[in-house]
């Protein structure tokens, strides 16, 4: 169950129309069949931006690749930002007001205080770091029209968000064609569960993937790649972003992938804490992770082979 979510809604003052953000976690903004916030607006993407609600209760915007940009007062979003009531949002021409009345000043400047590193910052929490990456991007980028490579990231940021976040995931980042998500092991009773957690996502991503890439008209199937790795990591900032040296590795055994010949790459630490036998479906190989002169120890496994195990 989500929190109650305070009374919020984007208002259009030209018309005096309102979108309410009150059910739910996430909200699609364009002009597309299935929006929630629908903008009659050719300068609108088909799927254009996405609001998010976090689990503390506040709200996120993000840009999904959107031909024309998204825009918080008058600057223009690269990564999520967090929401203040009062905020000016604009998607092509259209110019939409943030309102969330529940925010105090106490509670907009509790969300600000998250911009000074010095207590934003947690050192050493330990956490499982899952890297999704688009293979072969770049290529797309540049066979398909704009709109329709706004119509497929767009819909493939949602269609993750939506899994890791229902999967328990404390954070998300949206990077070029990548998606990194992030659990948070407070409770070392629930670590192999979460780490569960982070390898269904994995698994449900690539149907979800699958599945769009059907639906689109693309001139070939869209693939994904991924990377889980488990170590301590420096969590929090204005994004609720992670940092550190596992977050790296993650990264790099995502990339790691396509010379494997695997679908997902998990690290040591990963694969140590969800106690499999070595010859079970998972298969252990020594890589060399850019940035990092020994070779680390990598377990490989295909995305049917992985949804067969976490199924048992």
């Amino acid at each position: 169950m989500f929190p109650a979510a305070p009374e919020a809604f984007l208002s259009h003052e030209p018309t005096g129309r309102r979108f309410a953000l009150d059910n739910g976690q996430s909200w699609a903004i364009g002009r597309g069949d299935g929006c929630q916030i629908l903008l009659d607006s050719r300068s609108v993407s088909r799927l254009h931006a996405l609001i998010q609600r976090k689990d503390a209760g506040g709200f996120q915007l993000v840009d999904l690749g959107s031909r024309n940009g998204s825009f918080r007062n008058r600057k223009r979003v690269s990564v999520p930002v967090l929401l203040h009531d009062r905020d000016h949002l604009i998607f092509g021409d259209q110019e939409l007001l943030f309102r969330c009345r529940a925010q105090t000043p106490d509670a907009v400047s509790m969300a600000d205080s998250r911009n000074d590193p010095t207590t934003a910052l947690h050192t050493n929490r330990l956490a499982t770091i899952l890297v999704v990456d688009i293979r072969d991007y770049t290529p797309l980028a540049r066979t398909v029209s704009e709109s329709l490579l706004s119509q497929t990231i767009g819909t493939w940021f949602l269609r993750s968000g939506q899994i890791v976040q229902r999967l328990g995931s404390w954070a998300q980042k949206y990077i070029g064609d990548a998606v990194m998500a992030v659990w948070v092991h407070d409770d070392p009773a629930r670590l192999q569960a979460d780490i569960r957690g982070a390898l269904q996502a994995a698994v449900e991503i690539a149907a979800a993937t699958a599945e769009i890439s059907s639906a689109l008209p693309l001139p070939a199937p869209l693939r994904i790649g991924a990377g889980v790795n488990t170590g301590a990591a420096i969590l929090g900032g204005a994004d609720y972003t992670a940092m550190g040296d596992a977050v790296n590795i993650a990264f790099r055994l995502e990339a790691a992938t396509k010379t494997l010949g695997v679908s997902l790459a998990v690290g040591d630490p990963t694969f140590r804490e969800l106690d499999v036998r070595p010859s079970g479906p998972f298969v252990r190989r020594e890589v060399a992770l850019k940035g990092y002169e020994a070779l680390s120890v990598a377990w490989g496994i295909t995305f049917d082979d992985l949804r067969a195990f976490l199924s048992r």
